[in-house]
């Protein structure tokens, strides 16, 4: 049904990049909405500069405008689009933010645009910590105690009043950040100095440390009818950011007079607020009473919601835009069941446990504490029947080398300190506890974990135990069970954990334990419990059960792998690329099936394939998930490095792999496999040796000179990748890179300087190359690709060096016999091309050549794997009228520590593109969309080598024109005052602890951009630059650490102000 009054044209604010705080769950939500629009007849407008989103593609919004979600960006597409109605709770805080800042200025009523859902007030309520206090005792509930403070002595005085230890929060903030415990007054003024200079009001509240924190997914619509879709739990306690916890669906551990009054509670607040669509409410509970704390209402979706979505099958975001519209939940049919409406509470007959993902070994200097702010970068959702099966599943999922819960060889210095200080490795401190003999009630004083889930935890230890008691025994048959297998696979243990366990290996346990019929079945997630029938294959596997619940093994399946949970290196553009895969999988005839265990993306939704499985990307859960369907084949080339990995195993076990062979993928993976076939087709590479000790590594790299590169062998994303520049720092290199692999040896390479890279993304057929796209990048070598700008078409290449690169491609094409998507990655110097490396698989770039191009690289891809005729492309990458740049998000500002430069290993959480009539145009356009500001007072200059320093003269001329006052260290300041005759101020480096300070002006905000080009010499040196750039970082004040950037950036500024950038649709570059 239809409903009336509705409006005809709505815009759509999506979350921008990906970062820490607020990732790839908005692009579930937001394709949602949009689809929950058009189902109506409604126009949609959509801002977000996020290029890798499906949300952006082609056949989603009607209208897709890729620039920075401001409020004078969007003010310009409402007047240019008109719409009548807007939605807010669709992109995360950023979307949020700007909503309520349009609605403030006035912008929304100037133009008669319509907030839908929630009203604007409900939602300043909900952000504004003060407001919501009052209007939740309005109804005799009970909050936190606490204060607001909007200066240094209020905060002072909020403290002797409450009483230490306390929480300091920021209003209006993403993902906790600036939020933490303090303990005593002194950290206490610290911790506010540091939170006012990103907000005016700060929030000073009681600890409520160690208490259990539960939160539930709550949905009204405008006529009061209101229900709970999903109630969770933390495992870990108040204290840790719930971004940070690993959380249980349903709750475990409440007794029911405490989930009903809870609930209870929820629902007359939420209808006491007004909000309608969808929120998310957290509390407080206290293990030894029913006392409770509100923490706090999100009035948009939000991390929990996606998380709730995927847990239960009921589709939040989808629903809360029909609501957002004035439909009542029994008007809206439950798309799962398609029988009953979406007016019911979810029942769950299985545990869902989500899991973060931290890679905080990425960040030089950080601090691995969890704590009120949150750390992970992506994170795992795991289904099973049992809470031990679910925990260890969700630890394999992750990827980051743990083989479950037990079974992971770690040292712990000091476990007390370990359990009472969470990091990162907490969880399997607690299982090293429970293996020394700790108890349960000792572990749970330590870190204040609820008894139950530590119980649970133990049982997998004794498990353990019962199996490698059997490995001395002679007769492994005789003694391992059928009973014993059964109990260790329904508590979570995989194939290759037993094998450790059993000294065997894991092909052998898994064959035997398919003798002894051992077998996992595959369950349905239907929202109803199986009360009605379900009409979606949501799918998941269990050792807990008999039967299977749905028909198996039907003709012309086809697997896509999905890319697991997002990670430095592999996030949302995977995801577009297996979600472009399964769909075209779909329309080519075949049937699709997705494996993917990420809860934040939109290949996990119901509708997007034949059979989603949410299941772990492992070569034992595949192999179960082939043996019972039987595909025609598997696709391995979308999803990144994880299902790129499985490709030669699976290939090995007998599965048809579709596209390039696996023993091809081998070739390129192994480098000496890979230089043969290039010295073969007389391609040009960096020279390179395999080495295995530090001799090997001296005598070559004082062959070839320094600076050389070195890495270990298989990686993503260059982890522990270095450049080195001196004989000593290889030394202490050497000595990382091997604790990381000590069966691989270590490469080291030949590293070129003042180079530039480009990359080129292409698919071929057979061996031909069909379509491709060369772009090029704005920073010379040396910056990790997954971080550089990159502008397409290129512009500062020669004709010539265009011509070497196509023609390599071509060469390295044939010889690998590639059927698919690949990618090159070259260097380039005066006309002289060199490969550094080649993936035979989809890359990070895919989406934005894809969107630039206006050519669907992966839909292309997929048809040529599948054997179809795909008509030929005619246009080159020259014949773009426009210009694309991507810019990467970073997300130090939550990473408490790292120092924020740009190198060979990648940092970025996520990324933008824009497009622009010229580079300039496009490159401010996409710095601008990462949030970066303009500088208006004054530069804060330390600009490295003097080759650096006199490559900026111009530019900074360019700045004092637009009247930019320059400071700098005194150095500097002699340098531009004989060399462009420009005025530095000179102030003191941090270790002269004299004034004026370099600190102190920034902390002043008399500085509000900071130059700063490492210039990697002497350590103090060194020292003195990470802290200023630290402390930009941490006083949210706009950073430049790379001269290439910096040149652009100026020159951007010189040729367009913000107002003068042009708001065109994507549809309207042609």
């Amino acid at each position: 049904m239809i409903k009336k009054g509705k409006p005809k044209k709505v815009l759509i604010l999506g979350s921008g990049a990906l970062q820490i705080g607020q990732a790839g769950e908005f692009d579930y939500s937001g394709s949602q909405a949009i689809k929950a629009l058009k189902e109506d007849g409604i126009t949609t407008v959509l801002v977000n500069p996020n290029i890798a989103t499906i949300q952006t593609s082609e056949n989603f919004a009607d209208k897709v405008y890729f620039i920075p979600i401001k409020t004078e960006f969007v003010e310009r597409v409402i007047e240019k689009e008109k719409p009548d109605g807007i939605l807010l709770q669709f992109g995360g805080q950023t979307a949020l933010n700007v909503g309520v800042e349009l609605y403030d200025k006035g912008i929304l009523a100037k133009h008669n645009v319509k907030v839908l859902g929630t009203p604007v007030e409900t939602i300043k309520d909900t952000e504004d910590r003060l407001l919501f206090a009052k209007r939740v005792e309005e109804i005799g509930l009970k909050v936190a105690r606490s204060k607001t403070a909007t200066n240094l002595d209020e905060a002072i005085e909020a403290g002797k009043q409450i009483g230490y230890p306390l929480m300091v929060r920021i209003a209006y903030a993403l993902g906790g950040l600036g939020s933490g415990i303090v303990n005593n007054e002194s950290e206490l003024i610290e911790k506010a100095r540091r939170a006012f200079s990103f907000t005016n009001q700060i929030l000073i509240e009681e600890s409520l440390y160690g208490w259990k924190e539960v939160e539930y997914e709550i949905v009204r619509d405008k006529y009061n009818n209101c229900i709970t879709v999903c109630s969770m739990e933390n495992i870990d306690p108040m204290g840790i950011h719930t971004g940070d916890s690993v959380v249980i669906a349903p709750v475990q551990t409440l007794s029911a007079r405490e989930n009903f009054n809870l609930r209870s509670i929820g629902i007359k607040l939420i209808r006491h607020l007004g909000i309608i669509g969808e929120c998310n409410i957290q509390y407080a509970l206290d293990p030894n009473s029913e006392d409770y704390r509100i923490i706090e209402v999100n009035a948009r979706l939000s991390r929990s919601s996606a998380l709730a979505s995927k847990a239960t099958g009921y589709p939040l975001a989808f629903i809360a835009t029909k609501l957002a519209l004035g439909y009542a939940l029994n008007e809206i049919v439950n798309s799962i069941t398609q029988e009953t409406s979406a007016n019911f509470e979810p029942a769950l007959d299985y545990v869902a446990l989500k899991f973060p993902r931290w890679d905080l070994q990425k960040f030089q200097q950080v601090s691995t504490q969890l704590g009120s702010e949150m750390k992970s970068v992506g994170e795992v959702m795991s289904l099973g029947r049992s809470f031990e099966e679910a925990l260890q599943k969700a630890i394999r999922m992750l990827d980051v080398g743990m083989k479950g819960f037990v079974g992971n060889n770690l040292q712990f210095k000091d476990l007390d300190k370990e359990l009472s200080e969470p990091t990162d490795k907490r969880i399997f401190a607690i299982a090293e506890a429970l293996r020394q003999g700790y108890s349960v009630d000792k572990i749970h004083q330590l870190t204040k974990i609820t008894k139950w889930f530590l119980y649970k935890m133990k049982n997998i230890v004794e498990s353990e135990q019962k199996l490698r008691n059997l490995r001395g025994s002679k007769n492994l048959e005789g003694c391992l069970t059928e009973e014993i297998m059964r109990e260790a696979k329904q508590n979570g243990f995989s194939d290759l954990q037993i094998a450790q366990l059993v000294n065997s290996d894991e092909m052998t346990v898994r064959n035997y334990r398919k003798s002894l019929g051992v077998l996992p079945v595959v369950k349905q997630i239907d929202t109803m419990a199986a009360e009605f029938p379900a009409q979606t294959n949501y799918l998941y596997l269990t050792y807990h059960g008999v039967e299977d619940d749905i028909q198996l093994g039907e003709k012309d399946q086809i697997v896509v792998l999905g890319s697991g949970p997002y990670r430095i290196g592999s996030s949302v553009e995977f995801d577009w690329c297996c979600v472009n895969a399964a769909t075209q999988v779909n329309k080519s005839g075949y049937k699709s099936i997705m494996i993917n265990c990420n809860p934040e993306t939109v290949s996990t939704d119901y509708d997007i394939c034949n059979k989603l499985y949410f299941e772990q990307l492992t070569l034992e859960r595949v192999l179960d998930i082939c043996d019972k369907e039987n595909p025609a084949g598997v696709i391995v080339s979308m999803g990144g490095q994880i299902p790129n990995n499985l490709a030669m195993k699976l290939h090995k076990a007998g599965i048809k792999i579709i596209g390039t062979s696996p023993e091809q993928i081998d070739n390129a993976e192994s480098r000496h496999k890979f230089s043969q076939i290039l010295d073969e087709i007389e391609v040009d590479q960096p020279e390179w040796r395999e080495v295995t000790t530090l001799d090997d590594a001296k005598q070559f790299a004082t062959k070839v000179g320094y600076p050389v590169l070195i890495r270990p062998s298989y990686v993503l994303s260059g982890a522990a990748m270095s450049i080195v520049l001196t004989e000593d720092e290889l030394d202490l290199y050497l000595k990382k890179a091997t604790e990381l692999n000590t069966e691989h040896p270590v490469v080291i390479s030949k590293f070129i300087t003042d180079a530039r890279e480009i990359e080129v993304d292409a698919v071929a057929t057979e061996g031909e190359l069909f379509c491709y796209a060369i772009a090029e990048h704005v920073e010379n070598a040396g910056v990790h690709s997954g971080d550089a700008t990159i502008v397409l078409p290129p512009q500062r290449t020669y004709l010539e060096t265009m011509r070497k690169v196509k023609l390599i491609t071509k060469k390295i094409a044939r010889a690998l016999e590639i059927t698919g998507p690949f990618n090159i990655q070259y260097i380039a110097k005066d006309n002289e091309v060199k490969v550094i490396e080649c993936n035979l698989r989809a890359s990070r770039s895919f989406p934005f050549v894809s969107k630039t191009l206006k050519i669907n690289f992966i839909e292309i891809a997929t048809r040529l794997m599948l054997g179809e005729k795909v008509p030929r492309i005619d246009k080159s990458s020259f014949d773009l009228d426009y210009v694309g740049v991507k810019a990467s998000q970073f997300s130090f500002t939550r990473l408490k520590g790292s120092d924020p430069v740009t190198g060979v290993e990648m940092s970025s959480t996520g990324e933008v593109a824009c497009l622009g009539d010229d580079f300039n145009e496009a490159f401010l356009k996409s710095i601008l969309a990462t949030g970066f500001k303009i500088p208006q007072k004054g530069v804060m200059l330390s600009t490295g080598t003097p080759k650096n320093k006199a490559e900026l003269i111009d530019e900074l001329k360019t700045l004092q024109k637009m009247g930019l006052k320059f400071y700098g260290t005194k150095g500097t300041a002699e340098f531009y005052k004989e060399n462009g005759s420009l005025d530095v101020e000179v102030l003191y480096r941090p270790f002269d602890n004299k004034e004026p300070s370099i600190l102190t002006y920034m902390s002043e905000g008399k500085i509000d951009l900071v130059i700063n080009i490492p210039k990697t010499a002497e350590k103090v040196e060194l020292d003195s630059d990470y802290i200023i750039r630290r402390k930009a970082v941490d006083l949210n004040i706009p950073l430049l650490t790379n001269i290439q950037i910096a040149k652009r950036f100026i020159k951007s500024l010189s040729q367009y102000t913000p107002s003068q950038l042009r708001i065109k649709s994507w549809d309207e570059y042609e």
